[in-house]
């Protein structure tokens, strides 16, 4: 995943502008902008988040990794399996789109 991605999640973190946990980001898809999801997200809640994402018009990113290397690029110690920014420029959200695997 890019260095755009890691730096825009480490600046985002610092601001808190993030949404960690998937019943968070589920609970907050209204204020979303872009949402980061590990390999490790269930089936049932996938499909829940790719929806509700959908209808809002958020981009959704397929991180490659883990839910704990997702945890590690964000520079905490414990997994994190969904990530929404609530706040981060459109120019990052493009150079994100395009570097990684997207679904709108």
């Amino acid at each position: 995943m890019s260095k755009i991605l890691e730096k825009s999640l480490k600046d985002a973190r610092k601001e808190d502008k993030l949404t960690m946990g998937a019943k968070q980001v589920l609970n907050s898809i209204n204020n979303s902008k872009l949402i980061i999801l590990s390999r490790s997200v269930d089936g049932e809640t996938l499909e829940k988040i790719q929806s509700d994402a959908k209808k809002q018009k958020v981009p959704l990113v397929n991180f490659e990794g883990t839910s704990v290397a997702l945890g590690r690029l964000c520079g905490l110690q414990f997994r994190i399996s969904t990530i929404s920014f609530t706040a981060i420029d459109e120019a990052s959200i493009k150079s994100i789109l395009n570097d990684g695997e997207t679904n709108v």
